[in-house]
């Protein structure tokens, strides 16, 4: 068991962004069976859910004319728009159905705000509006974490960056996670995350 100072950030390991979803990541519920043999391992354990209102702004559904991929510019910078997808209350949102959600105590919802995009555990897109994340994890003595998930080099990437900001030690492990891989996306974010001296494990 790891030491108590130590969580595990399980990012949106959702049906939308597994085989099948409107955003699927390649191989995307490979990693649900490793994710649940990890929680074990852990004394805290998160979950991030992606949590978007349908007229959210990153869809490119709610732009006359444009398609999904297209980059715009918003006022917190450029913003890639995506296929609808974790709309609220539905199927697309919900976790994997083999994810072991009873083992997390803590599940942080973000990009619930229509005019925001969220890729972060920890803040949304603006880099200054913050989840509940760092109170909740400092209050229990938190100061290291290893982050899991979908997709490594978007919201997987943007939280262990912003965890290092932070000042948490941060381990990603590599092999428990999946990218979509955007035009080198995947690469852009092993090298984003070095250079933050995150540290990345099989």
């Amino acid at each position: 068991m790891r030491p108590a100072n130590e969580a595990l950030i399980v990012v949106d390991v959702q049906n939308d962004f597994c085989p099948g979803g409107a955003l699927a990541v390649p191989g995307g519920d490979e990693i649900v069976p490793r994710v649940n043999a990890l929680m074990d391992e852990f004394q805290v354990v998160v979950l991030t859910q992606d949590w978007h209102p349908a007229n959210h702004s990153s869809f490119a559904s709610n732009h006359e004319g444009k398609k999904p991929y297209e980059v715009i510019d918003m006022p917190y910078g450029a913003q890639i728009l995506w296929p609808d997808h974790c709309v609220q209350d539905t199927y697309g949102a919900a976790f994997h159905r083999d994810l072991a959600v009873g083992k997390a105590q803590f599940v942080v919802r973000k990009g619930f705000r229509p005019e925001i995009d969220s890729y972060s555990a920890f803040f949304e897109n603006d880099h200054e509006t913050e989840t509940e994340l760092d109170t909740w994890l400092s209050a229990r003595g938190v100061d290291h974490v290893t982050i899991a998930g979908l997709a490594w080099d978007f919201c997987v990437q943007y939280s262990a960056l912003d965890a290092a900001k932070l000042g948490y030690a941060v381990t990603v492990l590599e092999g428990a996670c999946r990218a979509i891989d955007l035009d080198g996306s995947s690469e852009d974010a092993r090298a984003a995350l070095l250079d933050a001296n995150v540290v990345l494990e099989p």
